[in-house]
């Protein structure tokens, strides 16, 4: 099977009529790790906004339990791409989201920037690090599918058009990316979860790595001493390395969506429903 095949049948399919399954191909079978990895970058990249860490900070949840917290977000997202927003485990992931979200004051601008976030980081993340950039056909399926997502969750004015949000986007994070002491806790937090996630001995580089691959203005918004560039230019060297090699590798024919491993609900989806999760409490997203 030519490594291109998913690509070709991606080019064959309509971004607005059949955005569900051009990006159930992008996420689960072409891109599965960088999807995970750039919407970790998208989440963490969305505490830089003070009134989404101070959410955050006051539910006490990135402090007590961040793994659980994180995910619930990824095994909730993951259904709603798997199985489809109006499939009966889509209504159901979408209801736990929306009774999570529906405890607490979240301003619909918040909201809109959250979930664009989750359109265009994994855009930018592709074009620097994939073994392909997303074709446009991918690029507007994610748009028109993230903004279904928005609509069922109440979301209102979501921009019809793709390079509306784009800008929508880059002028949010223009004025609101400013520091804020629950950005700096928040976002500690954040990254001694990702920390964890290695051996000890690896955490202080892990530590600094992550916080080489942030922008300017986010490292300034969550009060981060930035490490020496080469250590950034190690660590994106070393992820366009991968790429060449996954380039290589044979068409990955089975959804590695929510059967990616998670440590907080073991062998999921077997034996859980979504309404099982403890979803976006904190999530305020």
């Amino acid at each position: 099977m030519s490594r291109f095949a998913n690509l070709r049948r991606i080019s064959s399919l309509d971004p607005v009529a059949d955005h569900e399954e051009i990006l159930r191909i992008s996420a689960g079978l072409e891109f599965p790790w960088d999807y995970q990895k750039s919407l970790e970058m998208a989440l963490f990249r969305t505490y830089c906004v003070p009134t989404i860490s101070g959410l955050l900070e006051r539910t006490g949840e990135f402090e007590r339990r961040p793994q659980k917290r994180y995910d619930d977000t990824a095994v909730l997202m993951a259904e709603l791409v798997e199985h489809g927003y109006d499939s009966p485990r889509g209504r159901e992931a979408l209801r736990v989201v929306n009774r999570q979200h529906g405890r607490y004051d979240i301003s619909n601008d918040d909201m809109l920037y959250v979930l664009a976030t989750f359109i265009y980081d994994p855009i930018d993340w592709l074009a620097q690090y994939g073994w392909r950039p997303l074709s446009r056909n991918e690029q507007l399926a994610a748009f028109h599918f993230y903004r279904a997502v928005g609509a069922r969750m109440g979301i209102r004015d979501i921009p019809a058009d793709y390079s509306e949000f784009l800008a929508f986007k880059t002028a949010y994070e223009r004025s609101h990316f400013v520091f804020a002491p629950s950005n700096r806790r928040i976002g500690q937090y954040t990254l001694d979860l990702f920390c964890s996630w290695y051996p000890s001995i690896a955490r202080p580089v892990v530590s600094r790595a992550v916080v080489a691959m942030l922008d300017p203005l986010m490292v300034r918004a969550f009060g981060f001493t930035a490490p020496p560039a080469w250590v950034g230019t190690l660590g994106r060297l070393a992820l366009r390395v991968r790429a060449f090699v996954v380039r290589r590798m044979p068409v990955r024919k089975t959804l590695k969506l929510t059967s990616a491993r998670n440590r907080t609900y073991p062998g999921y989806p077997r034996g859980y429903r979504p309404s099982d999760l403890g979803a976006i409490s904190s999530d305020a997203l």
